[in-house]
């Protein structure tokens, strides 16, 4: 429960109580605000209102609601979560000495108590309001005057806008989000939270994806259809979350994971109903290949933007030519939609599933996708060439763990790796030259899954150890973790793809899958602040050099179905070891709520 304090009697004809309430409050009216403060419990949030405040209902949710922030304040009204009470005490207790000003103490109390929280070192949200009103004035004529601007905005109509994100691709913004607000609000009054939402879209996907298993035709068109309102249930989570402000490390989690799963599991139906459909067709090596170019893709996106975002003197001639095409209105469009997001993406694989056959979809999803890498990659590419930026430890250690580096990689960082100059573009040198004698010479003599392509993996696991050496504080060292991935699941693809055995590839498949849930659940570990999975979750799974010469030797001493079963158990063994400890962080550890808000391609 939460308590709101009136720090005096509201006037005759205020509906301020009942509004409080509305927001689950408890409404306390109080003259000794530090008296009615102590009876509240220290593990409680509590609201400090000032009594002649005037505005929208929902200035007030923004302000005192919101679970992501330990205080949030607007005028008149201030909010602390449990961490911030006893800032707050403090900072009632200094005000309180002060003693009143000229003018009274009331009106201004929350505004000093928000003042003291910040110079107390609490950081004190203020929400955007945009045209919403939050006053408290001074006198009936303009109390009156702020009562009509508040009548004359509606601030329903508002927050139904303000739940679609500012920033989303074509595809959302104009033929998903005019109706999946109202199904947001639709969810919202009838008491279902985001996560239900967003276990509702899961389990539409995998009806979905088995739908599309079935390998029929009718199965393929109902496949498609279910996927696009899956992806309607994925945008309405979202959007009930900021509607009702339910945000929640939880949340934030299945929100982040779920989208991958989805997809994911998409691809293995379209491939299992290729083999049982009419033509028996395998394409689980371009399922497979599907998964690997997305995966790179965003492991490009994250690595680059954590490189960067608190890079200092960050500019770049690239970046404002970026941004001045943003200014003229149709290039915004084009840009989003030639990358691929998460819309136009999925709404390409329902059409394509529903119109044509799983190696159509296949064949011109690793297109796009291969177009939209390529374009997004050179873009980054040139504005880390040309901008003059000095990156922090934070982008460097973040860019480490993003590596995923297991014991092999960094012994050898720690000892031969370190006797090598730290260049410029040392690190993206070595990641490259790793991954090019671990693919050359073996498809060049087609020594692919023999004895003789174990020493190949013995020099990527060596030169990867080198890379990641020196911190990676280099214009182009961001590089580092996708060239990584596009190493361990290229050899993985390459190997399952080579291989005779019966299932390889699904199995494959699986090892990929889990593989990347780990290097996923690593990114938004990060993007909260906490930091990387522990050590010992990396080395128990090998790191990515580890994992890369178990598979070699595997594919070297089993052939035929031993190698399916030697992946299988490493998939098993990877999933349910990431699994479990990925669970057990995210639902116990108390990580802050971080929610996707940037409306960045997914």
């Amino acid at each position: 429960m939460s308590t709101a304090i009136l720090t005096g009697p509201p006037p005759a004809g205020s509906s301020l109580e009942e509004d409080l309430r509305s927001l689950g409050f408890d409404v306390r009216v109080a003259t000794d605000v530090a008296g009615a403060l102590a009876d509240v419990p220290a593990t409680e949030r509590v609201a400090l209102v000032d009594p002649g405040f005037v505005g929208h209902v929902h200035a007030l949710r923004l302000a005192l609601t919101d679970p992501r922030f330990p205080a949030a304040a607007v005028e008149g009204a201030l909010t602390a979560q449990p961490d911030a009470r006893a800032s707050l005490t403090r900072a009632l207790g200094a005000v309180t000495a002060e003693g009143p000003a000229p003018e009274g103490p009331a009106p201004a109390l929350p505004g000093a108590l928000a003042a003291r929280l910040e110079a107390d070192g609490v950081a004190v949200h203020r929400p955007e309001l945009g045209v919403l009103v939050a006053a408290v004035p001074d006198g009936e004529d303009a109390r009156a005057k702020t009562r009509a601007e508040v009548g004359a905005v509606d601030d329903e109509a508002v927050r139904l806008r303000n739940a679609v994100k500012s920033r989303d691709g074509f595809f959302t913004t104009f033929f998903i989000s005019p109706y999946s607000r109202y199904l947001a609000r639709w969810c919202a009054r009838r008491g279902l939270t985001p996560n239900q939402v967003t276990t509702a879209s899961l389990l539409t996907a995998l009806i979905a994806a088995g739908c599309a298993a079935t390998g029929t035709r009718g199965g393929f068109v109902a496949a498609g259809a279910l996927l696009l309102f899956s992806f309607v249930l994925d945008c309405t989570d979202g959007q009930l979350a900021r509607y009702s402000l339910q945000y929640s490390t939880l949340g934030a989690w299945l929100d982040a994971t779920f989208d991958r799963a989805k997809e994911y599991a998409f691809y293995a139906g379209l491939a299992l109903g290729a083999s049982r459909g009419g033509g028996h067709d395998d394409v689980w090596a371009l399922a497979l290949g599907a998964m690997v170019l997305m995966t790179c893709r965003h492991v490009v996106d994250f690595s680059f933007n954590e490189a960067n975002h608190d890079a200092t003197a960050n500019t770049s001639p690239t970046a404002a030519l970026s941004g001045r095409l943003d200014s003229v209105g149709w290039t915004v469009w084009v840009r989003r939609m030639i990358v691929l997001p998460i819309g136009e993406r999925w709404a390409l694989i329902a059409v394509l599933t529903a119109l044509t056959t799983p190696r159509v979809v296949f064949a011109v999803l690793l297109i796009g996708c291969a177009f939209a890498a390529c374009y997004t990659t050179a873009g980054r590419v040139l504005r880390s060439l040309t901008r003059k930026a000095r990156r922090t430890d934070r982008a460097a250690q973040a860019l480490a763990d993003l590596t995923d580096s297991g014991p092999i990689a960094r012994l050898t960082g720690r000892t031969l790796g370190r006797t090598m100059a730290a260049g410029t573009y040392s690190a993206p040198y070595w990641a490259l030259l790793a991954t090019a004698a671990l693919f050359v010479w073996p498809l060049v003599a087609d020594t692919v899954g023999t004895w003789r392509a174990v020493p190949q993996a013995v020099v990527y696991a060596i030169l990867a150890g080198v890379a990641v050496a020196h911190p990676l504080k280099g214009p182009l060292d961001w590089l580092v973790p996708p060239v990584f991935r596009a190493a361990e699941y290229g050899m993985i693809l390459t190997l399952a793809a080579h291989s005779d055995a019966p299932g390889a590839l699904p199995a494959a498949f699986g090892l990929v899958a889990a593989v990347a849930y780990h290097h996923y659940d690593t990114v938004y570990r990060i993007r909260g602040g906490t930091g990387a999975p522990p050590h010992w979750l990396v080395r128990a799974i090998g790191g990515h050099e580890g994992r890369v010469l178990a598979v070699t030797i595997a594919a070297a001493l089993w052939h035929g179905q031993g190698f399916t079963i030697a992946l299988t158990v490493l998939a098993a063994a990877v999933a349910i070891t990431v699994l479990i400890e990925s669970i057990r962080f995210w639902v116990s550890s108390g990580a802050p709520a971080v929610h996707d808000e940037t409306g960045e391609p997914a």
